[in-house]
């Protein structure tokens, strides 16, 4: 039986609860567990809400918002890749595409295109929205992982080159942000011995 409009909305939303259950490797500020994709999502949201004056170039904020709220959906099926699990990276488009196709057509056909396009949007980087969404993407981790006295960071011996490196594009969304995060996030847990120096 063909499934009502709003039928196919509410079984999406009650679907997307499942993304409460997909556990990332950050630690939250206090260290007492590890953060769940939905409340990454949310943090981001926020962050967007609050600092969105210092991205680059004007954003329109509410679909950058919009952006980050979904860009992790796909998780759900194709589980959390660790940002420096070198191998899970290498077959992660491809999960992650089979998960698209799946999770977004659960949505009526305009919908589904809608947030189709603005999940590929966010994975391409190109537009003034996407660079910014991808850099608070980034600088959220290094927020938690210094919060955490670098909890993480330690667990999976993360060397600063691999930070830096994971960071190269972050500058592009906020100069602003970047610079904040490398002053007051990464270099500090570089002192403190909680990221690995192995620059020359």
């Amino acid at each position: 039986m063909k499934l009502s409009r709003l039928e196919q909305q509410m079984h999406f939303i009650e679907e997307m609860d499942q993304l409460k259950k997909i556990g990332r490797q950050t630690y939250l500020s206090d260290s007492s567990r590890k953060e769940n994709d939905a409340e990454h999502s949310w943090h981001l949201a926020l962050m967007c809400m609050l600092l969105q004056e210092h991205a680059n170039e004007p954003i329109d904020p509410y679909r950058t918002m919009c952006m980050v709220l979904i860009h992790d959906l796909i998780e759900i099926d194709a589980g959390d890749t660790y940002a420096y699990d070198d191998a899970g990276n290498q077959t992660k488009r491809e999960r992650e595409v089979k998960a698209a196709n799946r999770i977004f057509n659960l949505l009526p056909k305009d919908q589904a295109v809608y947030m189709r396009e603005l999940w590929e949007e966010f994975e391409r980087a190109e537009t003034n929205e996407a660079k910014f969404a991808l850099a608070l993407d980034k600088i959220q981790p290094t927020m938690l992982n210094h919060a955490s006295n670098g909890k993480a960071w330690e667990e999976h011996e993360i060397k600063i080159s691999q930070v830096i490196k994971r960071n190269s594009s972050t500058k592009e969304g906020s100069e602003d942000l970047w610079d904040y995060a490398l002053e007051h996030f990464i270099e500090p847990s570089v002192k403190a011995g909680k990221l690995i120096e192995d620059r020359q």
